[in-house]
């Protein structure tokens, strides 16, 4: 069963002003079959984190280890963390024309996979999956997001997760611009793939509001790039009542 292990990660970006550190001591586990919630406000470091872990250039790693299954994550190209189960479903996804969902789909299965599915049994395999998402199956053939709404984007990145079946799913504000039908839809995709307990998620959110479809086993508040509280599925419910201002003024303090 996978494992992803983040201990005492500091991550700096480019600032104007030079590098600033984002990340300030990240200590985090995820096994496959658990699914983590991380809520906290705005630049509090949530994306940072998966960024850093998906290896966004933009984010330099400056002290601290992330490994999966004891491998390190640190040292593998992009391409080579997706390749070895980690996923990363972006906050704001981004179009990519002349490339056809269906192709970008099919060699990520195959890069994923390690052999091409055959065709006819793809073809199957990708009808259903977006069936099960309510998305137009004529979406197939169209350009990588390009010109799909926020929420088809979100129902593709759950697609993606679906076919891919990786070892560590990273949902970056997935419910971010979503209707209450479209919520409910990309919910049930989560779930049906934490039901196959095969696969570990990072659930990044501000809201309990997916919680409620989405059930997590722990909750972790990140405030000023680390970890200050952690607990069960209640404890999102107390940042909805409270919100995350004693948080807030524990770290300026």
């Amino acid at each position: 069963m996978a494992t992803l292990d983040i201990r005492d990660l500091h991550v700096t970006v480019e600032a104007e002003n030079g590098p600033r550190e984002i990340l300030r001591g990240v200590d985090l586990t995820i096994r496959a079959g658990e699914t983590h919630a991380f809520m906290g406000p705005n630049g509090s470091g949530k994306s940072t984190l998966s960024y850093a872990v998906a290896g966004h250039p933009r984010y330099t790693v400056t002290s601290g280890t992330v490994t999966l299954d004891g491998e390190d994550v640190l040292a593998m190209k992009v391409d080579e963390r997706a390749r070895a189960g980690i996923f990363l479903a972006m906050q704001y996804p981004v179009e990519v024309p002349g490339v056809s969902t269906a192709n970008f789909l099919r060699t990520a299965v195959t890069a994923r996979r390690g052999e091409a599915p055959k065709l006819r049994a793809w073809v199957k395999e990708q009808k259903e999956a977006m069936a099960r998402l309510e998305m137009d199956p004529t979406f197939a053939e169209r350009s990588l997001n390009e010109g799909f709404s926020g929420g088809e984007k979100k129902r593709h990145e759950i697609l993606q997760l679906e076919l891919l079946r990786p070892a560590i799913a990273i949902l970056d504000e997935t419910d971010s611009g979503l209707d209450i039908d479209a919520l409910r839809v990309v919910s049930e995709g989560i779930n049906r793939v934490r039901a196959t307990g095969q696969t570990g998620v990072l659930l990044i959110t501000h809201y309990q509001r997916i919680l409620r479809y989405v059930r997590p086993d722990f909750v972790h508040v990140f405030v000023d790039g680390r970890v200050v509280d952690e607990g069960g599925p209640e404890l999102a419910e107390v940042l909805e009542a409270d919100g995350y201002e004693r948080y807030v003024k524990g770290s300026a303090a």
